[in-house]
């Protein structure tokens, strides 16, 4: 058996160093719980950046996949397979659409929406050939494909990939005034995060979103919503565009569609939308395979049955308040929504990142400043309170 310094040296020598992780090495979960390779414990406050809403190895998800393994796990779309229609059904009634496209990841999602929005422009809408634009936000993330990181403000993610991808206009995150400024009659689309996670847990102004709703359908412009880190109850609604009845034209959805069991991702619209694709024109050997429908019907079953969304509207209102209490003068404020909270630091957070693993509690900073804290939906509020005791231990 190998010992986690082991395996660390292991992947640094032969892994590409795309990410900076903190010093442990999982082995096991369980709910709100992680065990690394040398059975010690830690909370879970990541939860896979929202892939794990329903926790780790949810019993009832786990049980599904179980089963489909014995039977079928992948068929291509060069056939029909008995669980993507209920696939299909499921995610159109729960997202209210009429459409939907399955994929694996999540830009595969984003990368899906992009190109319904530009074939909608041309072939429903009327834009010239190749004139297509489609509105973004500054400090956005939607992914990391070359044509992703096109639209991105993050230096970092383009550098050294360009040339990149035309065809995006940026504006200031939270104000809908400089979104109906930018649409032309190119303009075939407006894509943004209800919230920006990547970003810092950026909340925008009250009445942004159906602001935008507005402009958009008048102009008759595409309203997509990336929710795949928001959605899923994650914010304490099932979709964060509930809380404004802000009814996107499109929805793209990933991490917690499957319970954390393995990729699955979809973008949802109308059948004006989705219809503009034909045999060919986009796919995915894997998107759609029936062990990841299977699963996906089971993982939001258990976010309905057992009200995770409400869940997170509770605990994370008194998580919020709690982290409010703290008196370090380092914390310049916090911030959330649900159980998706922010909390902005004066000084690097990698610093407490590292503090709070050492006592037992797993977290990550983001944009350098902001320590997020996004645990499972199914924690209770005695974990949560187990968790404060170790953030006020180090964070005061």
């Amino acid at each position: 058996m190998y010992t986690s310094e082991e395996l660390i040296k292991i992947d640094e020598q032969y892994g590409a160093h795309n990410y900076h992780p903190l010093p442990i090495v999982i082995a096991k979960g369980e709910g709100v719980w992680v065990w690394d390779v040398e059975g010690n414990k830690y909370m879970d406050m990541l939860s896979a950046y929202s892939a794990l809403n329903q926790g780790h190895r949810h019993p009832r998800i786990v049980k599904v996949a179980h089963e489909q393994l014995d039977r079928l796990t992948l068929t291509s779309r060069a056939f029909y397979n008995d669980k993507l229609p209920l696939f299909l059904k499921k995610v159109a009634e729960i997202t209210g659409m009429e459409m939907v496209l399955p994929m694996n990841t999540g830009a595969e999602a984003v990368e899906t929406a992009l190109k319904a929005a530009r074939k909608w422009g041309y072939y429903v809408k009327g834009v010239e050939k190749d004139k297509a634009e489609i509105i973004v936000a500054e400090n956005n993330f939607h992914g990391r494909t070359i044509t992703i990181i096109s639209f991105s403000t993050e230096p970092q993610y383009r550098d050294g990939f360009g040339p990149f991808t035309p065809g995006f206009k940026v504006v200031p995150y939270g104000d809908a005034r400089t979104i109906e400024e930018a649409i032309t009659p190119n303009t075939v689309a407006v894509l943004i995060e209800p919230i920006q996670g990547e970003g810092g847990i950026i909340i925008p102004p009250d009445g942004y979103l159906k602001r935008v709703r507005e402009i958009t359908a008048r102009e008759k412009v595409l309203f997509i919503l990336d929710e795949i880190q928001t959605g899923l109850g994650r914010t304490g609604r099932m979709f964060a565009w509930e809380w404004e009845g802000a009814k996107p034209d499109g929805i793209i959805l990933g991490k917690a569609l499957s319970g954390g069991i393995l990729p699955v991702s979809a973008f949802a619209s109308s059948k004006e939308v989705l219809g503009v694709f034909n045999p060919g024109d986009h796919g995915s050997t894997f998107g759609g395979n029936p062990l990841g429908a299977a699963v996906t019907i089971e993982a939001l079953n258990v976010l309905i049955e057992e009200n995770l969304p409400a869940k997170a509207n509770e605990l994370g209102n008194y998580f919020m308040e709690q982290l409010k209490k703290l008196k370090n003068p380092d914390i310049v404020e916090v911030r959330g929504r649900g159980l998706l909270i922010g909390v902005e630091l004066k000084k690097p957070a990698r610093e407490y990142a590292e503090k709070l693993k050492e006592e037992g509690l797993l977290c990550k900073e983001t944009h350098e400043y902001v320590i997020r804290f996004a645990p499972p939906l199914v924690i209770t509020r005695e974990e949560i309170d187990w968790a404060m005791e170790r953030i006020r231990k180090v964070m005061g």
